[in-house]
């Protein structure tokens, strides 16, 4: 964890602190040691996520049933069908842990195409500056990714076939939200909020309290940004 702290470092600046530092630094170093913290920072988000209960065995990231459908899943439970219902929810999250891998590289391409306002934006920002810049340049991209990876894994859990029936109907009469409709929908959404929750819980943390910087072009950095 305090590797993970080192990583997002940079995102504790106040804006006095950041005007007085840049001012003894090249864009180039600031914007430098800035991307090295994201993209090892949001390296670390994926691998916490992308193995197996990564999203199961965490109650923060962990997708359940749409609240639309708790019903359902309560008249399953009652008729003795609880296996079933779990076997839904574990293979949707098993899901979600088989697609968020393919978040880093556009998580590394999105750092490297950070501009100069965006850096300063992130370094000066709130406890969120950093994922709103994640949620900003990446949520297309990604959602195109897992889409495919979460229905393959979902095609094989005969349950989901069913739920997209139910969903189908209920839609219709306005019982389910249009984007619910679709079991693959509805968990590559999940698939995207659990991973942004996960990167905003590391940028708060550090916030709190920034561990030491981890190379020299970061140390450089952000030893001017708190002097």
């Amino acid at each position: 964890m305090t590797r993970i702290f080192g990583y997002f470092a940079a995102l504790f600046v106040p804006a006095t602190a950041l005007a007085a530092g840049l001012a003894d630094l090249s864009n180039r170093d600031a914007i430098n040691g800035l991307k090295e913290a994201l993209t090892r920072g949001s390296q670390a988000a994926v691998a916490r996520l992308g193995v197996e209960n990564g999203f199961f065995g965490n109650d923060r990231v962990k997708i359940a049933l749409p609240p639309s459908l708790r019903r359902v899943e309560a008249v399953m439970r009652s008729i003795g069908m609880d296996r079933h219902a779990d076997e839904l929810v574990l293979r949707m999250n098993r899901a979600a842990e088989a697609a968020v891998p393919e978040a880093k590289a556009l998580l590394v391409d999105a750092v490297k195409k950070m501009s100069v306002q965006d850096a300063k934006g992130i370094l000066a920002g709130g406890d969120d500056a950093a994922t709103r810049y994640f949620k900003r340049t990446t949520s297309e991209p990604l959602a195109r990714r897992f889409r495919p990876i979460v229905k393959k894994a979902m095609e094989k859990v005969k349950l989901a076939e069913k739920y997209n029936e139910i969903a189908a109907s209920g839609a219709k009469f306005g019982l389910v939200k249009e984007e619910d409709a679709q079991l693959e929908d509805y968990v590559t959404r999940k698939t995207l909020d659990g991973l942004f929750v996960t990167i905003a819980e590391e940028e708060k943390k550090i916030r709190r309290d920034p561990g030491a910087a981890t190379s020299a072009i970061m140390r450089k950095v952000f030893g001017a940004l708190r002097n």
